[in-house]
Parts: structure tokens; sequence; C-alpha cells
């Protein structure tokens, strides 16, 4: 069967065709809900192969082939067993229409069902004029080609970032703990790193830290900070000495910093610290990156809140649960849920590298909030399911512990985005609803 979706994005014909040939095209166009990895992107779209794994150890080989630059790229499917069963030819086709818009063709040659389908072109064509509209606004805000240096880049939001700003032009060395595997990567040692580690690096978003999820043990608490405080201030220090090196530091923060419960407190970058075990860490965590700053260095904390996306966090722990129809409410669902979807946390990361006027802390949510009950109802709608298996206080505390369940399921943090809605950012979900029908594939 065949199956065609096209669109029209605000963006020139080269420039279209250009971003597909960029490293991390197929991650940002990959759905998140699908169970793939992207083994290996293709480096030529004329002939090069792609490599997703699926589950069950099935290998999707995309080979390219076909391509008349700007005007089009096909991919078949190349895979030694699967092409005995599945037929697979893709077609994209470019099309100019007027000098800053472009029609985007696809065309699938299949005897996969169309219905399977149709979500994944859908999302891949918002995300693409959505990824486009971001870059024009960085272009027109001054932003030029960059060498950052990320740690954390093999994690969701890490993998997510790197193909984000390799999309739009920038040059990516990913600072990993084993020997690198190829040019864009370089080791890392947290707690001593090589003192030629920045060289070259015109920037650094330091996302690395272990996971937040668990009983809050000694142990874990423990290991939280360990993971986060020493190895921040060793690469703050680094970036402030390395001659001709950063000029900006970027490290991941948290909305833990206000505390576990403020009531129906808004809080701004201007609030003050909270109480508790996480807002603690996080305190000390910022601080750890005061090197930087003394150093001369534009130092930007990002205050990050719940993030949406069904590769990770709390929306892949929810997303079975609320799809079996089994979702609700959190105890009283009276809590606040300062949220903000994965692509937008994304663009606020790549604001912080080009944008002077962001430094601080500064508070990565969207600007509208939803109670808890709020959530829940809203993610049972777009799923077409009920939401009315409310989960007692009590199973939390199983899983985290009666501190981890107070600090992080039944955290109520009224958070705001006062230091971006004052420069004016545009997010690309303000609201709940149409951020998980993107995410989940859910149109209606």
């Amino acid at each position: 069967m065949g199956l065609k979706h096209s669109s029209v994005v605000a963006a020139p014909r080269a420039e279209v065709y250009a971003w597909h040939e960029r490293p991390g095209a197929v991650v940002r166009l990959t759905p998140p809900w699908m169970p793939v990895t992207i083994k290996q992107e293709a480096d030529d779209l004329s002939g090069g192969v792609a490599v997703l794994g699926f589950p069950l150890g099935f290998d999707w080989i995309a080979r390219h082939s076909s391509a008349e630059v700007p005007k089009q790229f096909v991919d078949e499917l190349d895979s030694p067993l699967m092409r005995h069963v599945v037929k697979w030819r893709h077609t994209h086709s470019f099309t100019a229409e007027g000098e800053q818009s472009t029609r985007i063709s696809d065309e699938i040659d299949s005897n996969v069902p169309g219905f399977l389908l149709r979500s994944m072109l859908e999302y891949r064509h918002r995300q693409l004029a959505d990824d486009l509209a971001a870059r024009q606004r960085a272009v027109d805000a001054g932003m030029r080609p960059l060498t950052i240096a990320i740690t954390g880049s093999n994690g969701t939001i890490g993998t997510a970032l790197a193909a984000l700003l390799t999309t739009v032009g920038h040059t990516v060395i990913k600072l990993v703990r084993r020997p690198p595997a190829n040019p864009g990567e370089r080791q890392w040692d947290p707690a001593q790193p090589d003192r030629s580690l920045l060289t070259g690096v015109d920037a650094v978003i330091h996302l690395a830290g272990a996971s937040i999820a668990g009983r809050f043990t000694p142990a874990h608490k423990r290991g939280l900070r360990d993971s986060r405080i020493g190895p921040t201030r060793a690469l703050a220090e680094l970036a402030a000495t390395t001659e001709g090196g950063p000029s900006v530091f970027v490290s991941a923060s948290a909305i833990g910093y206000y505390g576990a419960d403020r009531g129906d407190e808004i809080l701004t970058e201007q609030s003050s610290r909270g109480e508790g075990f996480l807002a603690g860490l996080v305190e000390d965590w910022e601080q750890a990156s005061e090197p930087a700053r003394e150093g001369g260095l534009r130092v930007v904390r990002v205050r990050t809140g719940l993030v949406q996306t069904p590769a990770g966090g709390v929306l892949k722990v929810q997303y079975p649960l609320f799809a079996a129809g089994l979702g609700g409410r959190l105890g009283s669902g009276d809590q606040w849920q300062a949220w903000i979807g994965i692509d937008d946390l994304l663009d606020i990361y790549h604001r912080a590298l080009y944008d002077s006027e962001l430094s601080g802390p500064v508070n990565a949510v969207a600007p509208e909030a939803v109670r808890n009950r709020e959530y829940a109802a809203t993610l049972a709608r777009v799923l077409h399911r009920p939401a009315l298996v409310p989960v007692p206080s009590f199973g939390p505390q199983l899983l985290l512990g009666a501190e981890g369940a107070r600090e992080l399921a039944e955290a109520s943090q009224r958070v705001v985005p006062a230091r971006l809605t004052e420069l004016g950012h545009i997010f690309r979900y303000s609201a709940l609803e149409p951020a998980l029908r993107h995410l989940l594939g859910r149109k209606s």
C-alpha cells in the first residue's frame, strides 16, 4: 500500500534539506513512544546506512539512495532477515513554495498498515517545523555555530539535546567516562578532569548526575550528592582556567530548590530556598558552579520541572498504567505539578548558550502549572481512558520511603518561568494537553 503525507514549513528548501543531512536528524524525527534505539545514523543521504534497533534484537537497516540535492532522497529497508517479510521504500521530497517556505512530502510504499505509520509521519512533520522555527529564532537572536561539550549525553535529555544542537549547526563533543569511541567524544574523569578536556570548546552543558528516583536511604542521598557537587565544581574550575576555553557554563538544576510543599505560593527565580533534603542538595549543586562565574564565564542554572516524554521520567512510568485504564490522581490530587515538554526544555538549554541576557537560575517549566488531578485527567483524556483509580499515599511510600515520597511523588511546587517570560521566550507547548498529544502521537 502507499501512504502520503505533506506539509509546509517556514524555511528555504536548501536549509530544510541541509537539516536532514546533519547528525541528529534521525534522533529528532523518531517519535519518543516508539520502542526504537538509534544505533547508527547515515552519514550520506546518497548511499549511507541508518540502523535502528527494535525489541527482541531486530535491526532495521535503512539504506539511502536516489539523492537529488535539495529535491529528494530515498531510504529502503535493507535488513537481511526483515526485507523478506516487510516491504519498505520511503521517498522524502522537498518542493520550494516561495523563497522562505518548503513543502515536505513523504511517500511510503510498504505492506505495513497505514494506521501504524500515520501518527509517525504527523509527528515528524510537527517536530521538523518546530525545530526549524526554533533554529530561526536563534539565528535572528545572533546565534553562531559553537563547539559545545556535554556531560550526561547518553541520558534521555542529553541524547535529545545533542541531536537538536547538531541539527541546528553546532558541533557537539560528548564527555564520556569510558575511552572515546570516535572523534566526537572525549574521556572525562569527574573527580580529576584532564587539563586539556575543554580545549577548543566554546560552551559547556553539564547534565550528568545520578537519578534522583529511589528510596531516600543514606546511601542513595550520598550518591546523589557525590555525583553532583564534586564533579560540577571540578568541571567549573576547569572551565574557568582553560586558556581560550568556554565562555558559557550551563548546568542542570531542579525546582526541588523550592522545597517539597509551598502551598499555592507562586515561585519565581527570586523565591527563597525551601526546606528538605532536595532543597539543600540543589543549593549546594548550584553553588558548585560558582568557580566558573568567578572566572568570568556566564553561568546558567536550569531549574527543571517534571520533564514530559514517554522515553523517560515520570511519563514513561505513568503512560502504560493510564493506557491500561489504571491511572488516576495521586493522594488528594491537590499538589501543583510544574511540568515541561522535553523539546521546550531543549530550547531553553539552547537559548542559554546564545542569549547573553540569561544568567543565574532559570525556571525551566511551562507557563501553566497544573494540579495533579488535572494532570491525571488530561493524560487519561489524551489516551481515551478513564482516570478512576487513585493512587493512595502509601503507594509511593512503599517505593520511595516516607521522605522520598514527600519530596518527589507528593511534592507541590507552583513554579513559573518568570525570567523566560520577561525575555519573551516562545514555548512550543504552553498547555499540557497539546504537549501530551504531540509526545504520545494522539492527535485526537
